[in-house]
């Protein structure tokens, strides 16, 4: 990891179904977040595709079958056009750029996640775990990587893989620095302090357990698809590697610095938590039931 990385929050009012507008929303928001020194920016889940409102009443199956085919419409194949658009403002900004979409995987959809530097796609991550809600919509990935890139070792956690303390260490088992948090969350009563109050728990733990930097960006906005609607608060958060809050919860964009030696300073704690693994008892947790 660089000694200082410096990095951006974004919370971004996509729209479902407007790939074209979204990809312009990036461009000029990562335009302000290179204008304030950033190296990389972290944009909201599904920022890309637009977030596909979940709540229906009346007609269930009818709005189901119209909200299936508004998802099969806008849905990305990775790589392809959208991340190549992605690239070319990495390119014009020289950051580092992770926004969502709906990937293409042929019979089913994942919520994906996507990493892009100047010269194309660096990495991609696929939400493990599916809240209820969502689950006809997109089928859960398999297995994390954490890539290598010149500003440190990276990986992401999609939304509700923060809640599942596995999800996290699925990534500091590769040895990750950073971790981005990208949230489409909306808990009662739809604040940007209701959404801190209920992810900070987690995010404080997972970054705490593990020993890493965790980045949030949360959904902004409002959005609507088959006759549905749904509105996000925003919220941007900065956690340091001992669970501690380093900038925010803030609405708008965040930026800050994640420093080197606060990492290795916290990994060589005598009660650092990481280190005091042991896989080898581990093995009940792998049965069913």
């Amino acid at each position: 990891m660089r000694d200082i990385v410096r990095v951006a929050a974004i919370p971004l009012n996509s729209q479902s179904g407007d790939t074209g507008g979204n990809l312009e929303r990036i461009e000029e928001a990562s335009r302000e977040a290179a204008e304030a020194g950033a190296q990389i920016a972290l944009f909201p889940e599904l920022s890309l595709c637009g977030f596909i409102p979940n709540h229906p009443v009346g007609d269930h199956a009818a709005w189901l079958r119209t909200a299936l085919r508004a998802a099969r419409a806008g849905a990305q194949t990775v790589p392809g056009p959208a991340t190549a658009a992605l690239a070319q403002i990495a390119a014009k900004t020289g950051l580092l750029i992770a926004a969502g979409l709906l990937e293409d995987a042929g019979n089913c959809l994942h919520n994906t996640h996507v990493l892009v530097g100047p010269g194309g796609l660096l990495g991609a991550w696929r939400k493990l775990h599916v809240p209820m809600f969502e689950m006809p919509f997109y089928n859960g990935g398999s297995g994390l990587a954490v890539v290598e890139t010149e500003l440190g070792r990276i990986g992401v956690n999609i939304c509700f893989d923060a809640l599942i303390p596995e999800s996290t260490r699925l990534l500091a088992v590769e040895n990750v620095e950073i971790v981005l948090f990208p949230f489409a969350a909306d808990p009662a009563p739809g604040t940007v302090e209701a959404w801190a109050e209920w992810a900070l728990p987690a995010l404080r733990a997972r970054c705490g357990e593990n020993g890493v930097f965790g980045l949030a960006a949360n959904y902004l906005g409002d959005v609507s698809c088959a006759g549905v609607e749904q509105s996000f608060p925003g919220g941007a958060v900065a956690v340091g590697p001992r669970g501690e809050v380093l900038a925010g919860p803030r609405a708008g964009m965040l930026v800050t610095e994640f420093h080197r030696e606060d990492l290795l300073s916290a990994r060589a704690e005598p009660e650092a938590l990481f280190r005091f693994r042991r896989p080898e008892l581990y093995g009940p947790l792998t049965r069913l039931g």
